[in-house]
């Protein structure tokens, strides 16, 4: 399981020029699954973005987790997490875990987060537009796997 992380000011996405998920202050979370991926490893994963320390404190120090601050997260499918690019220039998406399979791992990381705090989403599989709204800029790169 692959996600990249992003401390946001403000986000949505849309889908046909509508926009079906938006969040204020928070995470934009950008998740790809992969063969062997369970609900083991989201449990992992989850824990580990919802007290994640990268919102700042009083003094400016990047020491408060989104459960201190009250955000949300907007979560956004993204099977591209798993390119491949080491052999020419087109990617090789083999990596990835199939949709419909995923959908399932998706939909019961996104369950779990909600448990924390307001959860926000894209369409599975749908041509998205997401607007992101980064703020510090904080991008952070995380993987878990048994």
């Amino acid at each position: 399981m692959r996600v990249i992380v992003q401390r946001s000011k403000e986000s949505s996405v849309s889908v046909n020029n509508k926009v079906i998920g938006s969040i204020k202050s928070g995470l934009v979370v950008l998740v790809g699954f992969t063969e062997g991926d369970n609900e083991k490893i989201i449990d992992k994963m989850v824990k580990k973005i919802v007290n994640l320390r990268i919102f700042d404190d009083d003094a400016g120090v990047m020491n408060k987790s989104i459960l201190d601050v009250g955000g949300a997260i907007l979560s956004i499918s993204q099977f591209t997490l798993y390119a491949n690019t080491k052999k020419g220039n087109r990617p090789s998406y083999v990596a990835a875990l199939n949709g419909s399979e995923a959908i399932k791992l998706y939909e019961l990381f996104n369950q779990k987060l909600r448990e924390f705090l307001l959860v926000e989403t894209g369409e599975f599989g749908a041509e998205m537009i997401v607007n992101i709204t980064n703020d510090g800029p904080i991008t952070i790169a995380m993987e878990e796997h048994e």
